[in-house]
């Protein structure tokens, strides 16, 4: 059973960073994939971003390409998420998730954290 902890969160105004961090319990080389994922109320979730955790390859969704980087720490079993230049529309539940499928496929993704809120004011 993977846990994982996301922190990082919070208020920002637009045009700001912040760093979601996500730890796991369990050796992030061994669980293969790990991702962010938001949900906004009356929205479907949306995968943001994606990392397998072997290396070689990430995935950054359309919506936040060349504002928001994943990368990874071994050492201390945690994924980032650098989210730069934030819009409004990146407020947002913000949850971190791991698995060891194949793909970044949301359906790859078995083990998810409790959510960090992610509010971008104008």
């Amino acid at each position: 059973q993977v846990q994982l902890v996301e922190s990082g969160g919070g208020s920002v105004q637009a045009g700001g960073s912040l760093r979601l961090s996500c730890a796991s319990s369990e050796y992030i080389y061994s669980i293969k994939y790990m991702g962010w994922f938001r949900q906004t109320p009356g929205k479907e979730r949306e995968a943001v971003a994606c990392i397998y955790t072997r290396g070689g390859f990430t995935y950054i969704a359309d919506s936040v390409k060349g504002r928001f980087t994943i990368a990874q720490d071994n050492a201390k079993n945690t994924v980032y998420l650098q989210m730069n230049s934030l819009k409004p529309e990146d407020t947002s539940l913000y949850y971190c998730a791991a698995g060891s499928g194949s793909s970044c496929a949301t359906e790859s993704f078995g083990y998810w954290g409790q959510g960090t809120q992610v509010t971008v004011s104008s």
